[in-house]
């Protein structure tokens, strides 16, 4: 019964549970993630790289880390993926960070965090263009304001990743969330910048890579490691579309991905149609 010790003891095993399998299970690190990248590369495919810190981590190492990649990394078609909050939007660090990717031909993009920090996320893009002009910045779909966001970016350089979005937007997220993802792709089906789908339902993906192919834009579809997606890589090589794989690394990544894997009730029957060839429901 909810309120009762069976299931207070349960709430709490289910929230302690990442981070108590965290301390235990090996984290990826710098040298792993670049391992899979080069065999990416391999088979002809790109990859993006996002490290994820661990409790008490500090802007020093996240830093080191990302380092420690760009220095292996060097020659792949690679993207690091930046958390600007974790660094507090430290101007100085962020375009040190820049500068380490062009060292090694890499890019740099900035991942979407709360909407409380898109306006110093997004001003720290800005500041980057015009010294470093393949830096990206990632909209989130659930957002209402990322329809304004779209089109202030439309005509830069900065290449653009479209997710869903994790945290929700606080004036309420929209009610068909599809429908939201593809007036954002809409608002920037056109430009001459790239923009990635990150979806992982073929479908939406299907209609979203269509809109930006029929527009002209530079378009990929991005799909998270761990997650099914050989539906949504099938609808990319239909259509003649690069895929790109997000690969997460850092001590932080395995509780995390447990959590996220606890909150995914349906994660099994996902799976199974992604095995399987089904469609969604």
């Amino acid at each position: 019964m909810r309120g009762g010790v069976a299931w207070r003891l349960l709430r709490d095993t289910r929230y302690a549970l990442p981070g108590a399998l965290g301390r235990v299970i090996p984290a990826p690190d710098a040298p792993h993630a670049v391992a899979i990248a080069r065999q990416q590369a391999r088979v002809g495919a790109a990859t993006t790289i996002g490290y994820f810190e661990g409790a008490g981590g500090d802007p020093s190492s996240i830093m080191a880390a990302y380092a420690r990649v760009a220095q292996r990394a060097r020659g792949l078609d690679l993207s690091l993926s930046v958390k600007a909050p974790p660094l507090r939007f430290d101007p100085v660090s962020l375009r040190e960070l820049a500068q380490i990717a062009r060292q090694s031909g890499l890019s740099l993009v900035f991942d979407a965090h709360g909407p409380q920090d898109a306006d110093e996320t997004l001003a720290a893009v800005e500041r980057l263009l015009p010294d470093f002009p393949d830096t990206g910045i990632v909209l989130p779909a659930r957002w209402h304001r990322s329809q304004a966001d779209a089109v202030r970016l439309r005509d830069s350089s900065a290449p653009v990743r479209i997710v869903r979005g994790e945290w929700p937007d606080p004036a309420g997220d929209a009610v068909d969330p599809d429908a939201a993802y593809l007036m954002l792709v809409e608002a920037l089906a056109g430009r001459a910048a790239p923009v990635a789908i990150a979806t992982h339902r073929p479908a939406l993906a299907d209609r979203a890579l269509a809109l930006l192919r029929d527009a002209g834009t530079p378009c990929s579809l991005e799909q998270l490691r761990g997650l099914p997606g050989r539906r949504c890589r099938a609808v990319a090589r239909g259509q003649g579309v690069p895929v790109r794989l997000y690969v997460p690394f850092g001590p932080g990544w395995i509780p995390y991905a447990l959590d996220r894997a606890l909150a995914r009730p349906y994660l099994l029957a996902w799976m199974w149609r992604d095995w399987t060839g089904r469609a969604d429901p």
